[in-house]
């Protein structure tokens, strides 16, 4: 759930840009289904996730969470931390939100090709609603009730993340400050240019 970051993590490259965001959209072995270039954007996906999976800080955050939340921990710790990046922006990116915004939305319309249906339809969401409110609690409010009713199946408590959010935020901002450096050097690591 963490579009902003995988945007984030791909630079200027927009085969990467495509491919890092259709990660949690594409399953299985690539076996040259794609470009390469987006292909490359797809294993770049799968190794931040791994790599965020296992780091001390994001596991850190999602023991700050209640137990109750069951495997969605990581979920909301995922859109947290994109909370954190688009709410101090300007500490990581040359340039402004908004733009970084347009200008992705502009690079995937362009790739709409070889986008996976389920993230064509929401592709404009995304673009229009959810990203240019994640730097706000309130945002983070409405894009997590509107997952726990339409996107996800089985029935979850999502809706309640913001309050979580809220109570434990000086921690989990800590964890994101130690967490996103080491993300973004194992990011450059993987081949992904840096911002």
């Amino acid at each position: 759930m963490n579009f902003l970051t995988h945007l984030f993590l791909s630079g200027d490259t927009p085969g990467l840009l495509v491919g890092n965001l259709m990660g949690d959209f594409v399953k299985g072995r690539l076996d040259g289904r794609f470009p390469a270039d987006i292909e490359r954007g797809i294993l770049l996906h799968r190794e931040i996730d791994s790599f965020a999976g296992q780091n001390r800080n994001f596991l850190r955050s999602k023991r700050r969470l209640d137990p109750s939340f069951g495997h969605y921990r990581g979920v909301l710790v995922d859109l947290f931390y994109d909370h954190f990046l688009a709410a101090h922006w300007e500490d990581y990116a040359d340039v402004s939100l908004s733009f970084f915004i347009s200008d992705t939305w502009r690079v995937l319309c362009e790739h709409e090709e070889f986008l996976p249906h389920k993230l064509r339809r929401i592709i404009p969401f995304l673009f229009r609603d959810w990203l240019p409110s994640y730097s706000d609690i309130g945002g983070i409010a409405a894009v997590l009730h509107r997952m726990s009713r339409f996107r996800l199946k089985r029935a979850n408590r999502l809706w309640e993340g913001a309050e979580a959010l809220s109570r434990h935020y000086a921690g989990l901002y800590r964890d994101f400050r130690e967490f996103f450096p080491e993300l973004l050097a194992f990011s450059e690591t993987r081949g992904a240019p840096r911002q």
